[in-house]
């Protein structure tokens, strides 16, 4: 098993961060403090240490808004495009292993799963696409319904021409511009 749980040096960095961040865009998270935040992260180790998996790999995670039926603050992947660690990832295990020739090195899912964290859905990266304009460069692989990963292919999402668009590709398919988004529930 690897290490999931920071050094109090490596906490109280990560909780600076994401509190800089959470002043810098009060606009995603109206209503929520980030004291209540603050606390319920240093009473979940590893999900602190799964926010600073999103942001050493570049995806800038922001609290975007509190579901009141779980009791969780819900942080977002918040980069303005895909996260910069994470791209030129195919979908899933089955589909990096299924490549023949030039297998990507990594696959969102494991990389997600690694990490603490859940791929986007649909839905998700529609809020998303509400608090501002991500993706509009690059790409973010989304959680992709079993009838259609069990075909072969898998659903992306990106921002162009002032709309959000979601697309198919085979799974096995990875690009420079194309990483995936976390979710993070704490």
């Amino acid at each position: 098993m690897f290490k999931t749980k920071l050094t109090s040096k490596d906490q109280t960095a990560i909780l600076e961060v994401l509190k800089a961040r959470f002043h810098q865009n009060m606009n995603r998270h109206t209503g929520l403090e980030w004291h209540a935040i603050e606390n319920k992260l240093n009473n979940s180790p590893e999900k602190l240490w799964s926010l600073n998996e999103m942001e050493k790999t570049g995806g800038e995670p922001d609290v975007v808004y509190f579901d009141v039926k779980s009791g969780a603050y819900i942080f977002f992947d918040c980069s303005v495009e895909s996260p910069t660690g994470r791209r030129s990832a195919c979908y899933d295990q089955e589909a990096q292993e299924s490549r023949i020739k030039f297998k990507p090195k990594h696959n969102a899912c494991s990389m997600a799963l690694a990490m603490g964290v859940d791929l986007m859905t649909e839905e998700d990266y529609r809020k998303l696409q509400k608090l501002g304009k991500f993706d509009t460069k690059t790409s973010s692989w989304i959680q992709t319904p079993p009838d259609i990963r069990q075909l072969g292919g898998a659903l992306f999402a990106d921002f162009r021409y002032g709309h959000v668009f979601v697309y198919h590709n085979g799974a096995d398919s990875y690009y420079a511009a194309r990483g995936f988004r976390g979710l993070l529930r704490v």
